[in-house]
């Protein structure tokens, strides 16, 4: 199967396009033994994860886990960047107990102090490069960056960046806003590696923008977009469009080429979770961390959420994660340095909006 062979999903999960934010109890963010001992736990998250008719893989374990514990899980949705700068405004009088969201925020939030040692039950499953080392966040579902096309109005989708550039893609182009969205910031790694360097990917990302209709700061916003042809291309990642597919059956997955004769490129993009600093109801957070790790979660992770189980002692082996390993066939993974991307990610993003002028 080609990497740009478009896909008509049968995920059982489809993005939520908005939550409305669910403001913790006013515990003071102190996590006092008091606050702990309520039945409630709070997550603020990158999209994606949550289907949009309450049959996406958070939803399905977050109910599995208030069945079990008896722990009801609140739920506040964003951008990734979003997401982190939320957390970070109320380290004062902490509301989250648990934060995920794609590289390189994770490794930022960390860098600003915001998440606490924990490493859950399951976690020694997971590859240990791909751990950080002080135990401060896990990755919780594996993923990878990707582009979406209208399959109606553009069957065959482009095969190389240059493509995007044709006229026809004018105001039918749109990706999401890098720094505020995990998968826009993508979008700027995998062109600065395919190009070679930041300046060179910089100057193609400034030709480009005379195709794109704008900033968006949600990812998932785009695909109904596509889905109904008001866009022919966007961004986003595998598991969010592989899910989103059920219900918008004109969503095609497809992943760029540098240029013309070369494979096309993604790379892992996972959702990863660590427990907030000052967490108001942390014991909580970490039966959370514990339960989304375990055996049945992690190997519905393909089934139910069209992602990728991020344990190496899974092997799932559903139809759709067959269909998902097809996907991927051919199509080559680099692995971007996310401690760097981190540290830079102010100049990476200060370089787009100086190319763009946005």
């Amino acid at each position: 199967m080609s990497p740009c062979t478009r896909v008509r999903a049968h995920s059982s999960a489809a993005v939520v396009l908005a939550v409305t934010a669910l403001a913790a109890t006013g515990c003071g963010g102190t996590g006092s033994a008091a606050s702990g001992d309520d039945k409630v736990v709070t997550v603020y998250s990158a999209d994606g994860l949550k289907g949009e008719t309450g049959n996406g893989w958070y939803d399905e374990q977050f109910e599995a886990f208030e069945r079990k514990t008896g722990i009801k899980v609140k739920y506040v949705e964003g951008g990734s960047g979003e997401m982190v700068q939320r957390t970070d405004r109320e380290k004062n009088n902490t509301q989250a107990d648990v934060l995920v969201t794609l590289p390189p925020f994770i490794q930022q939030a960390d860098s600003k102090g915001l998440l606490a040692r924990y490493v859950p039950e399951g976690a020694a499953h997971i590859p240990e490069d791909q751990r950080p080392a002080n135990g401060h966040w896990t990755p919780l579902v594996n993923n990878y960056f990707g582009f979406i096309h209208n399959t109606e109005k553009l069957p065959k989708p482009p095969t190389t960046w240059e493509d995007l550039l044709d006229a026809k893609y004018k105001d039918k182009l749109q990706y999401s806003t890098p720094g505020v969205a995990g998968d826009g910031t993508a979008l700027v790694i995998k062109a600065v590696h395919d190009f070679g360097g930041r300046k060179a990917a910089m100057d193609y990302l400034g030709r480009l923008q005379k195709n794109n209709v704008g900033p968006s700061s949600s990812t998932s916003k785009l695909a109904p977009k596509v889905e109904k042809g008001e866009l022919l291309v966007a961004n986003g990642d595998v598991q969010m469009n592989y899910a989103q597919a059920e219900t918008m059956p004109n969503l095609g997955i497809w992943f760029p080429a540098a240029r013309k004769g070369k494979a096309p490129t993604t790379f892992a993009l996972p959702y990863s979770a660590g427990l907030v600093k000052g967490a108001p109801h942390s014991g909580n957070a970490k039966k959370l961390l514990d339960f989304l790790l375990g055996e049945r979660p992690q190997r519905e992770v393909s089934s139910i959420g069209g992602g990728f189980t991020v344990r190496e002692d899974i092997e799932a082996t559903d139809d759709k994660a067959k269909e998902l390993a097809r996907l991927m066939k051919g199509v080559e993974v680099f692995r971007p340095d996310w401690d760097e991307v981190a540290t830079h990610l102010d100049s990476y993003v200060s370089d787009w909006q100086h190319a763009t002028g946005s």
